[in-house]
């Protein structure tokens, strides 16, 4: 079926087109997530609340942009939703803290394993995810978006929704800002 055939399909309520959407695209759905926070229940969660978005919302959908550039977008929206909860929930933590209120510590991002990393990589991508998180969030999404999901800049431009030569610049300091990252954690070992 055609990008165009699925679209109407989804806008008449066929639940039949949903669950193809979902199998099509549930992998780059989560694998977007993934990249972004880092921590694998927080992406699963994240994905079904995109396709619940997707589901309320394709109605609104004007076909202006790819099915797939519209999808990255909820993506990356739903992730950063995520990273900003978790720091809501770091700054609350410290208060408590603060306060003498203690609660059971939770997994950090830094014992992030990405499951598509060979075993030989583990540390370097464990290191590189690491680097990732210091990177301004718009030189994060870029890349990630670039580097990990293989996405063009044209494509990168419009689920951003700026230029392609904004994109090149974020590309252009993103790398820069890991090398500096990178090599003081190198020059510490």
């Amino acid at each position: 079926m055609n990008e165009t055939a699925l679209i109407i399909d989804l806008k008449q309520g066929n639940a039949q087109a949903f669950t193809q959407l979902v199998e099509a695209y549930q992998h780059l759905v989560y694998s977007t997530i993934l990249n972004i926070v880092q921590q694998a229940e927080e992406a699963e969660d994240a994905s079904q609340e995109v396709f619940v978005q997707v589901y309320q919302n394709i109605k609104d959908f004007r076909g202006d942009s790819k099915l797939s550039t519209w999808l990255y977008r909820i993506a990356v929206s739903k992730a950063l939703d995520c990273e900003r909860k978790k720091k809501t929930k770091k700054r609350i933590g410290l208060v408590k803290n603060l306060l003498g209120i203690t609660e059971k510590e939770e997994e950090t991002a830094t014992d992030f394993q990405h499951p598509g990393i060979v075993l030989d990589n583990k540390e370097s991508a464990t290191v590189l995810f690491k680097a990732l998180k210091q990177l301004p969030e718009s030189q994060r999404i870029a890349f990630t978006l670039i580097k990990a999901e293989g996405l063009s800049y044209e494509e990168v431009s419009k689920v951003m929704n700026v230029s392609v030569k904004a994109v090149e610049a974020l590309m252009h300091r993103g790398k820069e800002n890991l090398r500096k990252i990178l090599s003081n954690y190198y020059s510490e070992k």
